[in-house]
Parts: structure tokens; C-alpha cells; sequence
């Protein structure tokens, strides 16, 4: 498998430590020198003169920013609100959806951990309850829609929760075919698409989820804590907001988006985050992360000993991240998962991520701009000795 050529020049354009292999650009992003700068204009701005900043014309800056942010991501912007992050656009979710104990969520076994551990939440103050549908990795498009479609039950599911790109296993589900299944009930469904904006290209209204919510920090080079959640037309009114703020008057989403003296120079920083990755070119960066994620899944798995069919494919094109099986008995729980995480930082000099799914361990690699073809044939050349002694 040939190596990606980098991209003239992308790697100057972030302040990483060069003595770090850093191959997990999914978990926390990685923000490009340009984008800290806006955002240190504005934070200087800020300090000048809190009382202008806040009190002068702040939330037109705020309904501007989303509307360059939702343009991008094809949603719609006055259906569409700044949060935080993706975790606390579920809380709000959740929150607004009305459980009753008859009532229950229907999420994957691919759902990240902290959407799971809100839905449980929720479901515990409601009485409602929380079911998972497994779905098996590497299985076609078509088996993951009927295998959600018949875990549906009408009357009873209030609101199903499906992945777009799933965290731990890096696999994509035809989110929109999904979508018109639980419509076909009536029933709600909220899209986690934590690491869509940025990676792959998405029109948000084409969808059809009565929520989306995409996380901007990751993939589109926004500043951590920049995310977009759309919300269908007949769901805007009853969005209630986790903390009652000065617009709760104005509904969603002005009554969400603002929250009082929090720090919104990330979001508003978050268009220069946009232009950068334009800049560069955004389907060259696409194309370029998407072919280095591969190599990097095919050059590691190798090394350990696994096979073409043993590497699960992420079941679309533009994924950014591949997941590697570790040996069986290594990071079965997630504790253990982080362990050998640290471990693997510790000594290799290498940030990856480890995930507990399904009973076994799983290596997940990113590919982005910063990133070179050596750094993992050199985490293939030392890991297989690293775990073996690991296990001992």
C-alpha cells in the first residue's frame, strides 16, 4: 500500500509537540496556529473591556457566527443552536423530550459512553426506560437499518439515538434511511455526529432528524467547545434550556445560546477554523486524512498479526479514523482501555485512543494534516513488543 503524500507546509500550521507522535486528532482536535490567534484577539478584547463585550451587540455576533456555521453544515440556521459540545446538546435533548415510565430509548452498542450514561439518567427520573440494539461490526448498510427498524417498537420507543460516525468503532450508519424507518412510527431521532462537521461532507436538513448535533472542535479546527445542534421545526418551541438565561423570552435558539459571562470567543472564533481548513483546500484535507487513517489501520493491524478481512472497514467513504482489534484479554473494560492508553503515550511517545467494545480492546487511529505516514509505520514497528510485554 503506497504511503499518502502530506500536504505541502499543513504541518506548520499547528503548534503540536514535534517530540510527540500525536495519531488521535478524533478525541480533543487539534487547533491550527491561526485559529488560536482570532481567538486571542478576541479574548484580548474581552479583557479590554468585559462590559462592551458582553453588553454591546454580543448576541447579534453569536447569531451571526451560527449562521456562517450552519451554512456550512447545510442545516438550517434559525433551527440550529451554538452549544457547547455534542454531550451537552443530548442533556438538552433529553431534558426536552418527555419520558413517562411506559415510555423508553432505544440507542447502539456503538453510542458513546457519556450519551449512554445521560440517556440511563434520564430514563432513571422518568421511569422510562433504556434498550440497545446490537449491531455487528463491519455489517452492510442495508443489515444496520433493518436491524435498528426491527428493534423499533411503536407506542413504546420515544426517541431513538444513532450515530452518524460512532466514537469507539469508527463506523458510519446511513443515518438518513435510519431516520425515515423511526419515522415511519413517529418516532423522534436524535443524531450523534460528534465527528462529522469538518470530516465528511453532511447537508444536516437532508437528514430529516427531528435533532443533529455535531461537535466543530474536532474536525472543522473550531475552538474546544464548539458545537451545532439543529432541531426540527416542530420541536423548536419545546426545546427548554439546561440554565435559564436573559433571552429564555426569545426561544430557541437564542435561549440557549446564551448563558450569562461564559466565554463565547470559542465559538466566535470558530469561521476561522472553517477558512483555514478551506484554505488548504477541503476536500485535498478529506482525501488526504481519509487515505492516511487507512494506511495507518492496514501498516499497524499488520504488524499484529491481523489479516485485510480482520480490519474493520468504517462502511463509507471520507472516515478520517480506523479502529485496529487488539489481542484478545488487552482492554476488555474501559478502565483497562485507558490504562493502556497512557501506557502507550508513556512509551512510545504516541497518543492514540484505546476503547472497550463488545468485550475487546480497540486502537483507534486518526488521520490529519499534521500527521505522517511515518510516525505510524514507526508505532508499527513498536507496539506488537510493547503489548506482548504489557500482557506478561
Amino acid at each position: 500500500m503506497s504511503k499518502p503524500r502530506p500536504l505541502p507546509g499543513a504541518r506548520l500550521l499547528f503548534s503540536l509537540d514535534p517530540t510527540v507522535s500525536y495519531l488521535n486528532h478524533g478525541s480533543f482536535g487539534a487547533l491550527p496556529i491561526s485559529v488560536q490567534r482570532a481567538q486571542q484577539r478576541l479574548r484580548d478584547e474581552m479583557e479590554a473591556n468585559p462590559l462592551r463585550f458582553y453588553g454591546t451587540g454580543l448576541m447579534d455576533r453569536i447569531v451571526h457566527t451560527r449562521r456562517h456555521l450552519a451554512g456550512f453544515l447545510g442545516a438550517d440556521p434559525d433551527g440550529s443552536a451554538l452549544v457547547p459540545n455534542t454531550t451537552a446538546a443530548v442533556s438538552l435533548v433529553l431534558q426536552s423530550v418527555t419520558l413517562g415510565s411506559a415510555d423508553e430509548v432505544l440507542l447502539t452498542d456503538h453510542s458513546y459512553g457519556s450519551v449512554t450514561m445521560a440517556v440511563r439518567r434520564q430514563c432513571r427520573r422518568s421511569g422510562a426506560s433504556a434498550r440497545t440494539v446490537a449491531v455487528p461490526l463491519g455489517v452492510p448498510a442495508g443489515e444496520m437499518v433493518s436491524r435498528v427498524r426491527a428493534a423499533l417498537r411503536p407506542g413504546r420507543t420515544r426517541l431513538l439515538v444513532i450515530d452518524q460516525l460512532a466514537s469507539a468503532t469508527a463506523t458510519l450508519f446511513p443515518v438518513r434511511e435510519i431516520v425515515a424507518a423511526a419515522h415511519e412510527h413517529r418516532i423522534p431521532v436524535l443524531v450523534d455526529a460528534a465527528h462529522v462537521p469538518g470530516m465528511l461532507p453532511v447537508d444536516v436538513s437532508a437528514i430529516g432528524a427531528d435533532f443533529w448535533v455535531g461537535n466543530l472542535h474536532k474536525w472543522a479546527w473550531a475552538p474546544r467547545g464548539t458545537a451545532l445542534l439543529h432541531v426540527a421545526p416542530a420541536w423548536r418551541k419545546r426545546i427548554d434550556p439546561l440554565v435559564v438565561s436573559w433571552e429564555q423570552e426569545q426561544g430557541f435558539p437564542l435561549s440557549v445560546e446564551f448563558q450569562g459571562t461564559i466565554d463565547y470567543t470559542p465559538w466566535l472564533a470558530a469561521p476561522a477554523g472553517v477558512y483555514a481548513l478551506r484554505t488548504l483546500g477541503l476536500e485535498e484535507v478529506r482525501a488526504h486524512n481519509e487515505a492516511l487513517a487507512a494506511y495507518a489501520q492496514r501498516v499497524v493491524g499488520e504488524a499484529l498479526g491481523l489479516g485485510r478481512g480482520d480490519l474493520p472497514h468504517p462502511g463509507g467513504p471520507g472516515v478520517a479514523m480506523r479502529v485496529v482489534p487488539l489481542p484478545a484479554g488487552l482492554a476488555t473494560t474501559q478502565p483497562e482501555a485507558n490504562e493502556l492508553r497512557l501506557h502507550i503515550a508513556d512509551k512510545l511517545a504516541a497518543e492514540v485512543q484505546v476503547s472497550a467494545w463488545g468485550g475487546r480492546g480497540m486502537l483507534r487511529l486518526s488521520g490529519q494534516v499534521y500527521n505522517r505516514p511515518e510516525e505510524f509505520d514507526t508505532l508499527a514497528e513498536r507496539l506488537p513488543a510493547l503489548l506482548a510485554a504489557y500482557q506478561r
